[in-house]
């Protein structure tokens, strides 16, 4: 089952794109606009690079938006931070209980390890930031730890990270606006061997939507 859903947020609709299965999506968001990243088939992670549109240099960071929120999960208030402190985004809504951002990226190399040499062929989220990436003159140096929408990646008592079944579901939405202009780069997970989206790639919608201002 598919939901495409809508925006999570009022305003007039600016940017309205699917992001097939596997592959990888770009845009700038200005400053103000709302992004709604919406689930369609459910379980399906958005791994989510993003960085200051006219400085790359200023970038996300996980352990900058951890320190400053004092908490390990993305939830609705979270600020979005990059290395320096600087606010990129806000999650401004969420429908579902929390956003993971530790869990990191796959790559061929840590699929190839963890699920055999038989899958050495396919690509990771890695190699779609690399692609993605270099239509804005990012390279390797510039992949940092991300955010993983979607994923479910709980924190044990013992600090362990758990490996346990998705909480989204098709349609489920996560919305976030823009503190400045920012460049968001984002691998719909070409991971096909496990089971958190039923070894089943599914599409992603993008949607960016600004409030209308009073003439």
């Amino acid at each position: 089952m598919l939901d495409w859903s809508s925006p999570l947020s009022d305003g007039r609709v600016v940017l309205d794109e699917r992001v097939e299965p596997r592959a990888s999506w770009s845009a700038v968001v200005a400053r103000g606009d709302t992004l709604t990243i919406v689930d369609v088939g459910g379980n399906q992670s958005a791994d989510c690079l993003i960085f200051d549109a006219l400085d790359h240099d200023e970038r996300y960071s996980v352990p900058d938006t951890i320190t400053w929120q004092g908490n390990a999960y993305v939830r609705t208030g979270t600020v979005l931070r990059s290395g320096s402190g600087a606010a990129l985004m806000t999650v401004t809504a969420n429908e579902i209980d929390r956003q993971d951002t530790i869990g990191g990226a796959c790559s061929k190399e840590s699929n190839t390890l963890r699920y055999g040499y038989h899958t050495h062929f396919q690509h990771g989220c890695r190699e779609n930031f690399l692609a993605e990436g270099q239509k804005h003159g990012l390279g390797a140096r510039d992949l940092v730890s991300n955010l993983n929408w979607f994923m479910n990646v709980p924190v044990e008592a013992d600090g362990t990270l758990g490996i346990v079944d998705g909480m989204s579901a098709p349609g489920r939405r996560v919305a976030i606006t823009a503190e400045r202009d920012v460049l968001v780069v984002v691998s719909n997970c070409p991971q096909m061997n496990n089971p958190c989206n039923d070894f089943n790639p599914t599409p992603l919608r993008m949607l960016v939507t600004r409030k209308e201002t009073a003439a």
